[in-house]
């Protein structure tokens, strides 16, 4: 069973929360976001993005390229990754990236690493 649910909505307050969600590796960029619904490996979403104290959310669309089920063995929040997709790359990522300046290279473990 999939969830059905292609458009979801976050708002991100904080940057040590975009920090733990932020997934720079990953081409594009992308978010990890929590959620215990279960989504596909692949499924098209899309996603309206808060930064911080912005007034206008980001519209995104991705596609889940990571899963962390309920109750997994490694302790981390359940939820899906979602990769930007090649369109919303620049604005968004250099948005986060820059909320981000200087803790970028930190070995703080996040919700994914």
């Amino acid at each position: 069973m999939t969830s059905k649910e292609n458009t979801l909505s976050i708002s991100i307050t904080d940057k040590n929360a975009l920090y733990a969600a932020y997934m720079p590796f990953v081409i594009n960029g992308g978010l990890f976001i929590a959620s215990n619904l279960p989504y596909e490996m692949g499924q098209e979403v899309s996603l309206l993005l808060t930064l911080m104290d912005e007034i206008e959310p980001l519209a995104i669309s991705g596609k889940i390229i990571w899963t962390t089920p309920p109750h997994s063995d490694n302790y981390r929040p359940s939820g899906i990754g979602i990769q930007f997709s090649k369109n919303d790359n620049s604005n968004v990522r250099n948005k986060i990236e820059t909320y981000l300046a200087g803790t970028l290279m930190s070995d703080r473990s996040t919700f994914t690493m």
